[in-house]
């Protein structure tokens, strides 16, 4: 599936179950390791793996098996690893104190941002 269709997909998951602040990067000239960058947030640790879960089953139910999936036991910041694309969800104070969106949007150029409430 191209990185495009899974970003999309991605988003829809967490769309689905009110994932907050999605952002999506296209980090394409800034990293050789992915496309697609997506950010979101959860309102609890409960609703971040819950996020992040829904992701891995959507994906799946398409055909498509991640690579991996970090910090899901912790709840504070789940990894999905799609390949083209990685999506991270967080708790909202995880995702303040990291800045990623700063961080990789540097050089990176914002595709699309679309906020859940």
């Amino acid at each position: 599936m191209q990185s495009e269709a899974l970003s999309a997909l991605a988003q829809e998951a967490l769309e689905d179950l009110k994932g907050i602040d999605i952002v999506v990067l296209d980090v394409r000239k800034k990293s050789n390791v992915c496309d697609t960058m997506i950010i979101a947030s959860g309102t609890s640790q409960r609703h971040v793996k819950s996020l992040a879960q829904n992701v891995v089953k959507v994906m799946k139910s398409s055909g498509e098996q991640p690579l991996g999936i970090e910090g899901e036991s912790e709840g504070n910041w789940v990894l999905v690893d799609l390949g083209d694309v990685v999506v991270h969800v967080m708790h909202p104070e995880t995702r303040e104190l990291y800045c990623l969106e700063k961080l990789w949007s540097l050089d990176a150029e914002t595709a699309r941002q679309a906020a859940s409430s």
